[in-house]
C-alpha cells in the first residue's frame, strides 16, 4: 500500500496561485488596467488599444474570463467585456492577506 502525502497547498493556495499566474502577463494587465479605467463593457476596441494583433488580444481575453476577473456578453457578432466584480473581490480577499503577511515578514526579517 502507498503512503500518501498530506495535502500540500490548500484551496486558498492554489486559487492565489491560479489568479496570479492569470494575470503574469502585461497584456492582461493593460487589459483590466483598461477595462477600469473605462468603467463599463468594451466591444472590440480592446485590440484598438494595445498593439497587440486581435488574436493575441483573444487568447489574453480568455484566460482573463476563465479564472473570473472579466466577463463577457456576446452583442451581435461582437463580444462586450468587462470587469466582473465577484473576480475584482476575489482578488482582494486572497491577496490582501498575503501583502499584508508578506509587508510584516520584510519588517521582522534579520537580513
Amino acid at each position: 500500500m502507498a503512503i500518501t502525502k498530506a495535502k500540500l497547498f490548500d484551496t486558498s493556495q492554489k486559487r492565489t496561485a491560479e489568479l496570479m499566474k492569470a494575470l503574469g502577463h502585461p497584456a492582461r494587465i493593460a487589459i483590466i488596467e483598461l477595462l477600469a479605467e473605462r468603467e463599463t463593457c468594451i466591444c472590440g476596441d480592446i485590440t484598438d488599444e494595445l498593439p497587440l494583433a486581435q488574436s493575441t488580444v483573444s487568447q489574453h481575453l480568455k484566460a482573463l474570463k476563465k479564472v473570473g476577473i472579466i466577463k463577457g456578453e456576446i452583442d451581435g457578432v461582437r463580444t462586450c467585456y468587462c470587469l466582473n466584480e465577484e473576480g475584482i473581490a476575489e482578488i482582494e480577499e486572497l491577496f490582501t492577506p498575503l501583502l499584508t503577511n508578506l509587508s510584516s515578514a520584510i519588517k521582522d526579517q534579520c537580513c
